[in-house]
């Protein structure tokens, strides 16, 4: 059997919390300097001081390098399929006024429960407002990794680790499935709605916000929906009128066994009850419209596997609750 090749590292560390951008070279040769103002100015969320200026110094020092660390100076032509890295400079981001909680620590990985609002890892528009360049800014350590991710909008137990030599270990445990995940969602409240399996074909196109189920197609996810109970009345209360809502509430147990993009989400909705709070699912809200007073009500509450470097079982729990604010 053939070992999964594992990745090199980077030419460039990961600095203050963030990793290299990688970029590679389309179809015509160009010069280096030309190839990055291009790839700068076509960023849709960049630092407005991000100029002409900014690109020569990342040169200036090294900077702008190839995959093998060789520096590039500007005019340095490079050839069609040249990957090249170098710094992004990311732009201002409005804070989550949320943190995270740790829950556990060894010398191999971090357990945190995630506030909603805070990105697992960089990506698009929220580059420093994320809970890995948080924690690597936070314990000085650049190697902390997520093992998983949880979605923007969920809160709750994410692991990450805290060395290279045992990245892959925990990564492809949980690409394996080889972790049982408990996630707690409110919702309106329906006695009816049967516990057992929710089987679907779920797509997300490129550049579309929400993902779709595709009635008729060969089911690619699955959730087990483990039943559901009403919300103490005063807990019901508070949410009612926080989120405008009528109706009783109730808290539903998933057990996601696939891990599609949206999953639980979209899953939730098309059982006819929507999470609370959800910016997407049934109608998508403008981007950059985050209410911090009304987070989204899916967490994971539960993971449990056993550790790939012990043999041990190992169970992270968390009481489901409203925290956030």
């Amino acid at each position: 059997m053939s070992r999964k090749r594992r990745k090199s590292p980077p030419p460039l560390p990961p600095r203050d919390g963030l990793g290299a951008s990688r970029v590679r070279v389309p179809d015509a040769p160009i010069a280096a300097g030309d190839f990055l103002t291009e790839v700068i100015k076509g960023q849709r969320h960049r630092h407005p001081d991000d100029d002409a200026a900014a690109v020569l110094q990342r040169f200036a020092v090294g900077e702008v390098v190839l995959r093998d660390g060789t520096p590039l100076s500007p005019n340095d032509i490079l050839q069609p399929g040249t990957d090249v890295f170098f710094y992004r400079r990311p732009a201002p981001e409005t804070p989550v006024p949320f943190t995270h909680t740790v829950m556990f620590e060894d010398d191999n990985v971090l357990v945190v429960n995630k506030p909603p609002f805070l990105a697992t890892m960089p990506r698009a528009a929220h580059i420093t407002e994320t809970l890995t360049v948080r924690l690597r800014r936070e314990t000085d350590n650049e190697e902390l990794t997520p093992a998983h991710r949880l979605d923007r909008m969920t809160s709750g137990l994410l692991l990450l680790t805290k060395r290279r030599e045992v990245r892959g270990a925990y990564q492809d445990m949980f690409a394996r499935r080889e972790v049982r995940r408990l996630y707690s969602a409110v919702a309106p409240y329906d006695p009816s709605l049967p516990a057992g399996p929710w089987r679907h074909h779920i797509v997300k196109e490129h550049g579309e916000v929400a993902s779709k189920i595709v009635r008729g197609a060969e089911p690619n996810s699955e959730t087990m929906f483990l039943g559901a109970s009403r919300l103490p009345s005063e807990e019901e209360t508070v949410l009612q009128e926080r989120y405008g809502v009528e109706g009783p509430l109730a808290r539903y147990f998933l057990e996601p066994i696939s891990g599609r993009t949206h999953q639980l989400r979209i899953q939730m909705l098309d059982a006819g009850v929507p999470i609370i709070g959800d910016s997407i699912y049934p109608v998508p809200h403008p981007f950059g419209e985050d209410d911090f007073t009304k987070p989204m009500l899916l967490e994971c509450i539960s993971v449990a596997f056993t550790d790939p470097l012990s043999g041990k079982l190992v169970h992270f729990t968390t009481d489901p609750s409203v925290r956030w604010p």
